[in-house]
């Protein structure tokens, strides 16, 4: 029996229904795609990751891109972060981030990346 159920309508056509881990993981994905501060009456929901994609890369520019990825993950009391790898690429930035499942041992690395160009996170 799946201990999470939702819905989701982003690249499905039958079967609507996600469950446990990935429902998870497109949770976050949907966190990671939205810009805090664009959604009416939840200005803390979403992420500023955006605006670190072009950044020179420094010791500095880590620690804020794993604490807003900390803050992102720290909204759904369901995941755990453990990790994160930060690589800048030519369109936009990669992310690797290990992710665990509080109520589970479920574990995964997750490689996310941020493209400029269409303004998208997704999973690669």
């Amino acid at each position: 029996m799946p201990t999470f159920i939702g819905f989701n309508t982003i690249n499905q056509f039958k079967k609507f229904t996600l469950t446990d881990f990935e429902l998870i993981k497109r949770d976050l994905a949907n966190a990671f795609n939205i810009q805090a501060g664009e959604i009416p009456g939840r200005p803390g929901y979403g992420t500023r990751l955006w605006s670190y994609v072009f950044e020179n890369q420094s010791p500095e520019l880590e620690r804020a891109i794993t604490q807003e990825i900390q803050r992102v993950a720290g909204g759904d009391p369901r995941i755990y972060i453990s990790n994160v790898g930060i690589y800048p690429q030519s369109n936009g930035m990669l992310l690797e981030i290990d992710l665990q499942v509080v109520s589970s041992s479920d574990a995964e690395r997750l490689s996310i990346f941020f493209d400029q160009e269409t303004r998208r996170a997704s999973y690669i």
